[in-house]
Parts: C-alpha cells; sequence; structure tokens
C-alpha cells in the first residue's frame, strides 16, 4: 500500500449552513468512516462547473463509501447571499451535500488557494491528497480504490448510504433560463438550461408552444422528443434559418430547424477541449470547452468559449472551426487576438463594425474590431467588481453574463451578480442604470423598442420598457476578499506541486510535459520570473520597494499510464490557474507553494 502523509483534517465550519441534507448539520467526526472528498468552489467559475460533472461518475460508483461535500467559497459578494447558493446547487444539479461557507472559514482552514480544489479526508479522518483545477477525477478515483481496500482490511470502512437528501422539485415552464431569441413571428426561444432543453414561447413569453429535447442531460441529436442537450445556453440564428445552439455541458453547438423540429450537431465532439488538443479544423472533430454564448458576426458563427478564456469561429460554407482571440490564459489583455487575454466569455451581441462581449471573470464589457483587436470598454481585472455608474473608466460590474445591441449604438448589459440592466454609451463613454431588482438576469432581446431581460433565477422573461433617464444607485465597490500572503522582499522560491496519481508517471516521449505560466498585478511586482516556462519551480524576484499585488500562476502537467508493454497508455492533463495576493513583509515567507496534485511535502 502506498505510504501517505497524513494531516489531521479541520472541522467543517460554515456560516450558511448545510443545504442537501435535510436540514441536518454534520460534523466531519460524523463521517467517520467514510472517504470524504471536499469540493471547494464558486458558482461563478465554469472551471469548478467543469469538476461538478467530471465528479459525477465518480459519486455514483462509490456512493457507498464516497462522501463529496461542496463547500461553497465566494468570490463575488453576491455569491455570499445564501438564496444564490441555493439557487446554484439546484441549477448546476448538485447532487451531494453543500456547506455555504461565505466567509471563507474552512477555506482558510484547509489553506486552500484557487478555485476549484479538492481535498481528500480519509475514513479516520485524515487529508492525505490535495488536487487544485480540474482532470483529477481518474486520479481520485484510483486513491479512492486504494483507501476502500486499506481501510476494509483495517476494519475502518463504514458503508452504507451518505447523507444527501434531495430537495423538493418545483413546478415551473422554465427552470434557471439561460439565453433567449426573438423568432420572426414575435415569439421566443429559450435555453431552459437545468431541463437540458429548448423551449418556444408565444410572443407574451409566458404560453409554452414547443419542448426541444426530452429534458434529460445527453448528448442525441434527433426530433423534439428524441434530442438530448446538456445546460445549453447562447442561441443565434444562421443564415441558412436554423437556429445554432451553444449546447454549454456537451461542449458543442448544435442546430435546431424549427421547421422540422430537428437537431443535428455543427460542431464539438462531446469531449472538453485540453492543452494540446487541436485548435482548428473540421467542425466535428475539434474538442470544445462549455461554449456559453453565440452570435453571428463579419460571415461567422463567434463562440464565447468560456472554459478557455476564448473566442473561436464557426465557418458554415466550409464546416470548421478555428480559435479567432484569446490564449487561453485568463485575465484582461487587450490587443491583437492571439495576444488578447478573456476571463469567461459569456455573452456576445453583434453590432455593425464591433462584437460585444461581456466577460464575466473581469466583470468587463469588451469589444472586437473588424480587424480583430480586442479593446475594453468597463472592467479593470479579476478581482475589482461592483455597481458603479459613471465615466467608464470607473464604472464598475459584476460579472456580467449577457450583452445586447440597442438601436442607439449602445450597449445594454445584463450586470447578473448586481441584479440590474446597465447601459454603455460609446459615444458618451458613460455607463448608467436602466434596471434593478431583476433576478440574475443573463440576456436581454430588443422587442418593439422594449426589452425582454431572461431573469434566470426567476424562471422567467421579463419586459421593460427603456427608461428616459437612469435609475439612480448608491456606488458599491468590492474587491475579491481573500487573504494575502505575506512574503519576504527579494527572492521568492514559486513551486507547483505535482506528484504524479498512482501507476502513472510524467508524459515525456514529446518533450516536457509541464508548464509554468507566471506573471503579477502590477507587472511591476515583479523584477524577474515572469513568463513561460517548463518548470514546475522558479524563482521569483519581488520588485525593490513592492508592498503588495496579485500572482498569476498558471500550471499544466500531463502524466499517463506507467506500463511499458503499452503501446497506447492512457493520458491525463491536471491544470490550474491561481490569483495569488501577497503582501511584502519583514516576516513574509521566502518560498510560496501551490499544491496542483499531492501534498506539499516540504510544509
Amino acid at each position: 500500500m502506498t505510504a501517505r502523509a497524513r494531516v489531521r483534517a479541520p472541522e467543517l465550519i460554515g456560516k450558511g449552513g448545510w443545504l442537501n441534507t435535510g436540514d441536518r448539520q454534520y460534523t466531519l467526526a460524523e463521517l467517520r468512516g467514510r472517504i470524504v472528498i471536499l469540493d471547494f468552489w464558486t458558482f461563478c467559475c465554469v472551471n469548478c462547473l467543469h469538476v461538478l460533472d467530471e465528479l459525477r461518475e465518480l459519486e455514483e460508483k462509490h456512493r457507498d463509501t464516497v462522501v463529496i461535500i461542496g463547500v461553497h467559497s465566494p468570490k463575488f459578494v453576491h455569491e455570499a447571499d445564501h438564496q444564490a447558493v441555493v439557487d446554484a446547487v439546484e441549477r448546476y444539479e448538485v447532487h451531494h451535500p453543500v456547506l455555504d461557507d461565505p466567509e471563507l472559514a474552512t477555506w482558510k482552514q484547509y489553506a486552500v488557494r484557487a478555485w476549484p480544489t479538492l481535498v481528500v479526508v480519509d475514513p479516520e479522518g485524515y487529508v492525505v491528497a490535495q488536487h487544485a483545477g480540474e482532470g483529477h477525477a481518474h486520479a481520485i478515483e484510483k486513491l479512492v480504490e486504494e483507501l476502500e481496500a486499506e481501510h476494509a482490511a483495517k476494519g475502518t470502512l463504514r458503508r452504507g448510504d451518505g447523507p444527501y437528501v434531495a430537495p423538493e422539485p418545483v413546478a415551473t415552464h422554465l427552470r434557471f433560463p439561460g439565453k433567449a431569441l426573438v423568432l420572426p413571428d414575435g415569439g421566443f426561444l429559450v435555453s431552459d438550461t437545468t431541463r437540458h432543453r429548448l423551449v418556444e414561447l408565444e410572443p407574451d413569453g409566458e404560453t409554452v408552444r414547443r419542448h426541444f429535447g426530452a429534458g434529460e442531460r445527453g448528448f442525441v441529436d434527433g426530433s423534439p422528443g428524441q434530442a438530448r442537450f446538456s445546460e445549453p445556453q447562447g442561441l443565434a440564428v444562421l443564415p441558412d434559418g436554423r437556429i445554432a445552439v451553444a449546447d454549454t455541458v456537451n461542449h458543442a453547438i448544435r442546430a435546431l430547424d424549427l421547421a422540422t423540429g430537428e437537431t443535428t450537431t455543427l460542431a464539438g465532439t462531446g469531449r472538453q477541449w485540453w492543452q494540446g488538443s487541436a485548435t482548428s479544423g473540421t467542425a466535428t472533430e475539434v474538442d470544445l470547452s462549455s461554449p456559453w454564448d453565440i452570435a453571428w458576426f463579419g460571415d461567422r458563427l463567434w463562440i464565447a468559449m468560456a472554459g478557455v478564456h476564448q473566442l473561436w469561429t464557426y465557418d458554415l460554407a466550409e464546416g470548421t472551426v478555428r480559435v479567432a482571440a484569446g490564449t487561453t490564459n485568463e485575465g484582461l489583455v487587450d490587443g491583437p487576438g492571439d495576444e488578447a487575454w478573456f476571463a469567461q466569455p459569456s455573452g456576445l451581441a453583434a453590432a455593425g463594425d464591433r462584437l460585444w462581449v461581456a466577460d464575466s471573470e473581469t466583470s468587463a464589457l469588451r469589444y472586437v474590431d473588424e480587424a480583430g483587436e480586442v479593446h475594453t470598454a468597463v472592467g479593470t481585472g479579476l478581482f475589482d467588481f461592483g455597481h458603479r455608474d459613471g465615466p467608464a473608466g470607473q464604472a464598475l460590474l459584476q460579472h456580467p453574463l449577457g450583452v445586447t445591441a440597442l438601436p442607439d449604438g449602445s450597449v445594454a448589459v445584463s450586470d447578473t451578480y448586481n441584479h440590474a440592466l446597465r447601459r454603455y454609451d460609446p459615444e458618451s463613454g458613460e455607463v448608467t442604470t436602466l434596471a434593478t431588482d431583476l433576478r440574475e438576469p443573463s440576456d436581454a432581446v430588443l422587442v418593439d423598442g422594449d426589452l425582454v431581460v431572461v431573469e434566470s433565477a426567476r424562471h422567467r422573461l421579463t419586459r421593460l420598457r427603456l427608461p428616459e433617464e437612469a435609475v439612480r444607485v448608491a456606488d458599491r465597490a468590492h474587491r475579491t476578499q481573500r487573504a494575502a500572503t505575506e512574503v519576504a522582499a527579494g527572492t521568492l522560491r514559486l513551486d507547483v506541486v505535482f506528484q504524479a496519481p498512482a501507476g502513472q508517471k510524467l508524459d515525456t516521449r514529446y518533450g516536457p510535459s509541464t508548464r509554468l505560466l507566471v506573471s503579477s498585478t502590477p507587472p511591476e511586482l515583479l523584477a524577474e520570473g515572469a513568463g513561460q516556462g517548463t518548470d514546475l519551480s522558479r524563482d521569483l524576484v519581488l520588485a525593490d520597494g513592492a508592498t503588495e499585488g496579485v500572482l498569476h500562476v498558471s500550471a499544466m502537467a500531463a502524466s499517463c499510464d506507467d506500463d511499458p508493454e503499452n503501446e497506447y497508455p492512457a493520458c491525463h492533463v491536471h491544470q490550474q490557474d491561481w490569483g495569488v495576493p501577497v503582501t511584502v513583509t519583514a516576516t513574509g515567507a521566502s518560498r510560496l507553494p501551490l499544491v496542483l496534485a499531492g501534498m506539499d511535502e516540504q510544509a
């Protein structure tokens, strides 16, 4: 049996209490005898949503020995609202207990540094592994199998039903709808995201005409009753009249023919794109990653690829896809498309010579011009957000998911976590508020001079008259609240800890199998050490006089089955991005460990 470091797991604390347990509060002691996997997540984070999907099979296969507990640890102010967490647990079909930890108490106890992070606790209550980012489900399953055998032999494994109690279902026509489209006759097509289908409504926005999709998660083409989607979002009309659908969790673009009711697949394989996968080619042979919205612009279908922080395009005539903008690095950097950085682009709208982009994680409104250059109209980066009107350079949004072109050349922004509809006027450079008291608006469409808003968390479409004057709101500015890591001046040793899963080794057949990218906010924080390399350890030199900032670290490692007899070993990619706030102090640390997979043996 593999020898493992054993650290006693801290207790689970969360001011918001427990969800999915039938109102029962749990302690780790009550779960002794079970293998506990703590999933530190926040519902804004697309990587966290990927991990939820990665864990579903493991959760079902080992249901009698494994208890997965989601520890909800908010980034945005809105995510600290308990009802918002309740909504998110239903929206994303989280079928295990969730601890609502709005003050990050358990996050701090476990020294977590990034969303998502998975921590494995053995049946005796000891932490035996930690994994940050995506791509770890196979490694965790191997560890679970080892722990099952080890603790069954010791008599410390307890099998049986877990603590999950399903909430009562709620009857509504729509359930957490994502995006909407106006049909030629004035009706609407709406992505009914949580029910994995599309709904056609009458012009009143309430009366249901038809459903497309069986209403169960899946990836199947066919008739309205046969087709299956998985959390569909964006919708766009193609030149041939079909409706393109961003089938988000299937990592695919589908097409719906309203005349026949048939659904087909335009792009994607159903597999998630990973570093090293193709970035162009025949559309149905190239992997995609969480396409969230789509829009027709410049004779192409543009795709907001939220899962890899990029924009892609689909060529209808050639049946091909390719990357159009973004490097896969998460952040806010303008410039030529192949140098720009995005952070979960989630809303698109074409207007004249601009493609507007709601870049959700940077709380930004951005656009692409006809030359492919990326520009920012509103927003400053990953850590600043709020509700502030005025000049665009000072205005703040909070995780917007939708953008809508208006007839006067301005744009409406579905400012999702502010529960508001905002307006940006490129001519004046001003940001104003059009409406408040909307519950998580995720999209809006223009109808006869009015805006019909998708109120996602109220499960409905809401019609609003465009006001002549802006709504007055009190300014609110926020920064992501995480305790800064105290570091010493001068040289800081960065160690990304990665231990290949049992039975695997780093894949070096085609060169280095690891990648490390480091940058900082502000850029002047680092005198040396920024840039890309293949070594997971690096000496960073903090600039003289630097006092605080954020270190941005992106790491990737590929591992394969360690079996020389196997000509085609199974390989897996592990990757994560960290944003680590740091403060320079006289007593600060000279080493910064970030665990990608395994345990930090120097801790």
